[in-house]
């Protein structure tokens, strides 16, 4: 038991230092795999769900991360590329969600005109009603209460005397 609980600890360990040494630029062949599975996957759900500009952006990307060679010029033109087509899927899904939104948009209207139309349909005949009489009941007015208060009478009362006493400082004894 305990030879299979320090196996746990020392896999969470090589764990932890690869996860940390990945996150701080490390490991340059696993950015390159993550990049590649990421704009593969990416391109596969953009085909699924019709959207062929996403497509070609990553397919574009996806091309550009496996022309480049070891020339750091090839290298810096498929990062502007890869940023690039990045970019442009960005503002595909923005187009996507602005055209949903325009055709919510739309839908309100249409249902707002419907409305509009069904509340002209209706007609409200004027209808011819008498004079109403209403008998109301007198209502006396009740008189006055007046209340008197007496007022408390002051009390005047002599000044306090004022005594002092000296008392011995402590520390004098």
């Amino acid at each position: 038991m305990k030879t299979q609980a320090m196996g746990w600890l020392a896999a969470a360990v090589v764990a932890a230092g690869l996860n940390a040494n990945y996150h701080q630029g490390g490991m340059r062949w696993a950015h390159h795999i993550a990049d590649s599975v990421t704009h593969n996957t990416q391109a596969v759900v953009a085909l699924a769900t019709g959207h062929a500009d996403r497509f070609l952006a990553e397919t574009q990307v996806a091309k550009a991360q496996a022309e480049t060679s070891s020339c750091p010029f090839h290298a810096a033109m498929a990062r502007v590329q890869r940023r690039l087509a990045r970019s442009q899927a960005r503002f595909a899904r923005f187009d996507d969600i602005m055209a949903r939104e325009e055709g919510q948009a739309a839908r309100i209207e249409a249902r707002r005109a419907r409305m509009e139309a069904q509340i002209a349909k209706i007609r409200i005949p004027a209808v011819a009603m008498p004079p109403v009489a209403v008998r109301t009941s007198k209502i006396e007015v009740c008189p006055r209460i007046r209340v008197n208060v007496p007022r408390i009478p002051s009390i005047k009362l002599p000044a306090t005397p004022v005594i002092h006493i000296d008392v011995p400082d402590p520390g004098t004894l």
